[in-house]
């Protein structure tokens, strides 16, 4: 991924993120990391590489929102393995949606399957799209700043970690991105049982 960034700029960063967060399985999360550490090495602008990614990631929203919306649920009954999966998971995603519309699509940003997903579930709940927007802008510039700061420090204290001192700086920060990694899955399934 890294090596497309690097080849096709943040053109290819805000086309990655926007069509997964239309519906896509695509790494929208690593192509904003990958454009964020070559930032830290001066390739880009950490503030255009968050400015992209913000835009990819509502835009995107927005597309699987009303592909969802129009669409509808019927959309999903064509297909047998996932009519199955879409009438024992819906329901209780709608319901889920009715409840805590804007704070699950401020929350689904953190999250890939639900970064991929929640766009078309709120459009099947058919959530005011006004709120919709509200709270998908308030996730995706949230969500494009932190891992975009984060992994552009890291990327910089990678590098100046391990040009100062060696395997033993790149042990620390191995551990100090395991600790992060793990900390959000704890953050995940926090979220998943409430």
């Amino acid at each position: 991924m890294t090596q497309f960034i690097l080849d096709y700029g943040l053109v290819l960063v805000f086309l990655v993120i926007a069509a997964e967060s239309a519906g896509a399985p695509l790494p929208g999360e690593t192509a904003l990391v990958a454009a964020a550490v070559a930032a830290s090495q001066g390739r880009f602008s950490i503030t255009w590489v968050i400015v992209v990614a913000s835009a990819g990631a509502i835009v995107g929203d927005n597309v699987g929102y009303w592909l969802g919306r129009e669409l509808g649920r019927g959309f999903l009954q064509r297909y047998g393995f996932i009519a199955r999966f879409s009438a024992r998971v819906l329901p209780r995603a709608e319901a889920f949606f009715d409840k805590h519309g804007g704070k699950a699509i401020f929350a689904a940003r953190w999250f890939s399957g639900f970064r991929i997903a929640g766009a078309w579930v709120a459009g099947f709940a058919h959530m005011p799209w006004w709120r919709f927007l509200l709270w998908n802008g308030a996730g995706g510039i949230s969500w494009a700043t932190t891992i975009g700061l984060l992994s552009y420090y890291l990327g910089s204290a990678a590098g100046d970690a391990i040009g100062h001192y060696g395997l033993i700086g790149a042990g620390v920060v191995v551990v100090l991105v395991v600790l992060f990694v793990v900390g959000m899955r704890l953050v995940r399934r926090r979220l998943e049982q409430t």
